[in-house]
């Protein structure tokens, strides 16, 4: 056999040969041309390095080149959820819990910008016809903000302040809000005919379960890390105690994204100025960043837009409304200028497909979601796709230009 063929016997270098090319390669290739096409965009058109990269997975996709199919990425999940979870991670160490007990009007801001979003969506798409329970699930996917994108524009603009702190604070909350509320309906669906004891008791197993298995990982990490502080074995042991922690939490049915979070906050507190976190914890982790991304771009669809696009933009303006009044009510009590404010709603706005992803076994996610209605879901994920592949510059421009908050801004 040509080493230059496929098994269809078509040429590597042309579509057809790509198409049936392995896909491990077509992976790799995608990350090679992702890389070096996002550089040339941010060089030349100012975009954000994560769209660049999404870009190219959108290109690959279903959507125009068919270079990989959906159901191909399902034996890639498990290095998709470890890009995440690195992520996530690095998020939990990020954050200052104390500050929510000095600002108590930052705390419930943290809590209402998320439960008003997701009240927002599912009013809203109730009123346009939509099922009671599959409004209410996609609120509860419409209340967390993506929090691999806030990381990926944070790493390459590099803001410090008011607004990035809240930011950062407040991702991670509407992100664990959005995974125990869909953790708790899959118990409470799998629970059907159960008493509600057992129903509360597997919903509070869920809960306490991942903040346990996260402290512990944390505390693990400050005992293991006493004579590797400062040397190039720490990178490689946070990873290896953030895979642990992973696995652990999807083997014992419990949240991956708590888990990370509560093992990051614990790190931190334990080894305040000791713990240093790379970003995406080195270069490993960059690289698992950029599958990410490509692969977030592979997963994005039209389908259904011209059909759904009265759902799509309820899902995506409700969110809008219900972030910005949270925001707006507390911005003064919170200690927030009116400026900070409108940037910081803007930036909470790109949406996370994250709870759905760590929530899922494969990405056909009708099957996760049981009850769901197709069209909702479909009109969900349309909304998802187009906040996620204008969630940096989102991001970006809040930060940068109304915050004023990045490197290099005055």
């Amino acid at each position: 056999m040509n080493p230059f063929t496929t098994s269809t016997g078509a040429p590597l270098w042309t579509l057809e040969g790509l198409r049936g090319a392995d896909p491990v390669l077509g992976l790799a290739l995608l990350m090679v041309l992702a890389v070096v096409l996002a550089d040339w965009l941010h060089r030349h058109a100012r975009l954000p390095l994560a769209c660049g990269h999404m870009l190219v997975g959108a290109l690959a996709s279903p959507l125009v080149l068919s270079l990989l199919e959906r159901k191909e990425l399902d034996s890639w999940k498990p290095l998709i959820d470890l890009a995440i979870a690195v992520l996530v991670f690095e998020l939990g160490t990020r954050i200052r819990p104390r500050w929510l007990i000095d600002n108590p009007a930052l705390a419930l801001t943290s809590v209402l910008e998320g439960v008003f979003a997701g009240l927002a969506v599912s009013a809203s798409l109730i009123l346009l016809g939509v099922p009671l329970l599959s409004a209410a699930v996609a609120g509860t996917v419409a209340m967390s903000t993506s929090p691999v994108i806030t990381l990926a524009v944070l790493h390459e603009t590099r803001p410090r302040g008011q607004v990035t702190e809240r930011l950062l604070l407040m991702t991670a909350v509407n992100s664990v809000l959005a995974m125990v509320l869909l953790k708790v309906w899959h118990v409470v669906g799998a629970s059907a005919g159960r008493d509600l004891i057992t129903t509360t008791v597997s919903a509070l197993y869920v809960v306490s379960g991942s903040v346990l298995l996260g402290a512990v990982c944390g505390l693990l990490l400050e005992v293991l890390s006493r004579r590797l502080r400062g040397t190039s074995a720490m990178p490689v042991l946070q990873i290896g105690l953030v895979i642990i922690a992973s696995l652990l939490a999807v083997q014992w049915t419990m949240s991956p994204l708590l888990a990370l979070l509560v093992a990051g906050v614990v790190a931190r507190a334990r080894m305040r100025h000791a713990l240093t976190v790379e970003p995406q914890l080195g270069s490993a982790g960059a690289a698992l960043s950029v599958v990410l991304f490509v692969c977030l771009g592979l997963l994005l669809t039209l389908d259904g837009l011209l059909r759904l696009w009265p759902w799509v933009l309820a899902i995506v303006l409700a969110r809008m409304v219900g972030k910005g009044l949270a925001v707006a009510l507390l911005a003064r009590p919170s200690g927030l200028g009116w400026r900070q404010a409108g940037a910081l709603t803007i930036a909470l706005q790109p949406m996370s497909s994250l709870a759905v992803l760590l929530a899922a076994d494969t990405f056909a996610w009708a099957s996760q979601l049981p009850g769901m209605d197709l069209s909702a879901l479909q009109a969900l994920l349309l909304a998802i796709t187009l906040m996620q592949i204008t969630g940096p510059l989102w991001t970006t421009v809040a930060l940068k230009h109304l915050a004023r908050e990045a490197d290099g801004v005055s």
